[in-house]
């Protein structure tokens, strides 16, 4: 067993990193790091990591590692507070072991970084309010994809609860010429030419079930509802979302999607996840509502889980807490790692992250009592030890 798999965990307070062999029995706990940053959305690949966060204390900005979680530096993008301090009052600064720099090249433009993602050579960044951003040179350095903000609808973008976040970003390894992104509350957009146009894919196939649905963000129109939480991608043009109101699927990239809904005791919740070699598996989480508490149904614990591509559903319950219940799972908290038997993980705002080794059959709990988790997301890589 050479394999080694590393969970990584974005909090309120820095990142932290879980770490064991193949095995998967024993973890360690590595961080907080990153400067102790609230921490969005982070990924790594071949030793390399990244971490995207902040907020209006910190400003925004990607913490980088190029030997595997040793060593971090940040590519800051926009200011905050604490910068204007040190620029007001720079000797006492200095006492903090701070320097005045100039300022962030996206000062005032954005607030914070919520999603990362990694195409060929490019790596993208989704900030709030919804921004694309795009590095050639590993995170260096960062220029604005303005063909996003200039779209044709970007007058009527709404803003979720959490502002208008560019909080998803879908990649197709075998064709980087196509990207997927989902902005609360603004829906799904794809471009097929690497950014350079895009097209809105809000349409609901099945539009029957844009009936009798009074919430605000319910499907209307034709239109799924258009504060997605969460997007996955199964393989070819095969997409899952979990949105404010539903569970959808698209078979043809987004172009329409099927309300899957049906079987799922609400139809609220954050993130998704599919399994990495059987397109018809997919697990969620679903909350009480939005404004019943946003807790699991019932105060018990259950991540539901199907095997037919969202035509039938079945809770998940072993191992999971089936009383006096009340964390929840955010958008980005759920991940699948790439081993042989897929674990699949997710983090609550309660401090801890559950892991199953068998599909979802049985939970265990591998950390306990960290910071709020807002992601989770996975990497696998040769290595010996934890």
């Amino acid at each position: 067993m050479s394999d080694r798999v590393t969970v990584l965990v974005g909090t309120t307070k820095g990142l932290f990193l879980l770490r064991a062999d193949a095995a998967r029995a024993d973890w360690s706990v590595t961080g907080p790091l990153c400067g102790g940053w609230s921490i969005n959305h982070a990924i790594g690949a071949e030793g390399q990591l990244w971490a995207a966060g902040g907020g209006a204390f910190h400003g925004a900005g990607v913490w980088r590692s190029d030997d595997d979680g040793a060593t971090w530096t940040l590519s800051k993008l926009a200011d905050g507070q604490i910068d204007n301090w040190a620029r007001s009052d720079p000797e006492e600064a200095r006492q903090f072991g701070m320097e005045p720099a100039d300022p962030a090249p996206f000062s005032g433009q954005i607030d914070a970084l919520w999603s990362l993602a990694r195409q060929g050579g490019t790596l993208y960044t989704g900030a709030k309010p919804a921004t694309l951003l795009a590095s050639q040179n590993d995170g260096a350095t960062w220029e604005k994809l303005e063909s996003l903000n200039n779209h044709p609808s970007a007058d009527t973008w709404q803003p979720g609860a959490a502002g208008l976040t560019l909080h998803t970003i879908v990649t197709a390894p075998e064709a980087p010429e196509k990207l997927w992104l989902g902005i609360s509350a603004a829906g799904v957009f794809a471009s097929e030419d690497g950014g350079g146009t895009w097209e809105r894919r809000n349409r609901l196939s099945n539009a029957q079930s844009c009936a009798d649905h009074a919430h605000p963000a319910a499907p209307r129109d034709g239109d799924t509802g258009h504060c997605v939480h969460n997007i996955q991608r199964a393989g070819a043009d095969l997409l899952y979302q979990q949105n404010h109101h539903g569970v959808y699927r698209s078979q043809d990239g987004g172009r329409s999607w099927e309300d899957i809904t049906e079987g799922l005791p609400s139809t609220f919740g954050f993130p998704i996840a599919v399994h990495p070699d059987k397109p018809d598996t997919i697990w969620t989480f679903p909350l009480n509502g939005d404004m019943e508490g946003r807790f699991p149904p019932e105060a018990s614990a259950a991540v539901w889980r199907s095997r037919t591509g969202g035509e039938s559903w079945e809770a998940c319950r072993e191992g999971l807490p089936q009383g006096s219940c009340f964390f929840t799972v955010l958008r980005q908290a759920m991940a699948v790692d790439a081993m042989p038997a897929p674990g699949v993980y997710f983090g609550t705002n309660s401090g801890s992250v559950f892991a199953s080794f068998d599909e979802g059959d049985s939970w265990f709990e591998i950390a306990e009592h960290l910071p709020t988790v807002l992601c989770v997301e996975t990497m696998t890589a040769p290595g010996g030890g934890a």
